[in-house]
């Protein structure tokens, strides 16, 4: 069970949100979209900490899950706690496919495969843009202004 509040933000919040976006990022995010790969920022990231939902905040995986999949995307074994990430089943361009959508607001991070690393086996590869970085031990970003554990830090 997360110490994290996962109701959705308020539609007033949304608003905002959306409008600090920047074009690819909302496209992502808001409608599915890929980013190329070998160009997110967030690719060849080394540094220790979390990388939270860009549209929310939210933790969604640590840097001791990130591995080097070889794939052009950020990919991670596991997620920071299962109940931050929601999976959906993605049928566009032909294939079908597990999406990976943030559970609290429902933006899309990417997708996930069975064929990654132990000890999980899976591959979870995700748009640089639809990620933030917190490098360790730097507060956690609350674009929502929920507090409690929302403060903590990237550890």
């Amino acid at each position: 069970m997360t110490d994290f509040d996962l109701s959705p933000p308020t539609d007033a919040q949304r608003a905002e949100l959306t409008e600090a976006l920047d074009v690819d990022e909302r496209r992502v995010l808001l409608q599915h979209g890929t980013e190329a790969p070998g160009c997110g920022l967030f690719l060849d990231n080394k540094d220790d900490g979390v990388y939270t939902c860009r549209f929310c905040g939210l933790p969604l995986f640590r840097s001791n899950a990130k591995f080097d999949s070889g794939t052009g995307w950020p990919s991670f074994f596991e997620p920071y706690d299962p109940d931050h990430v929601r999976i959906l089943r993605d049928t566009s361009h032909g294939m079908i496919r597990d999406e990976i959508v943030c559970a609290r607001c429902g933006s899309h991070l990417g997708h996930v495969f069975p064929d990654g690393p132990p000890p999980t086996g899976e591959r979870h590869c995700l748009n640089s843009v639809s990620l933030q970085f917190t490098p360790r031990g730097e507060p956690l970003p609350d674009p929502l202004g929920r507090g409690g554990a929302e403060r903590a830090t990237a550890d």
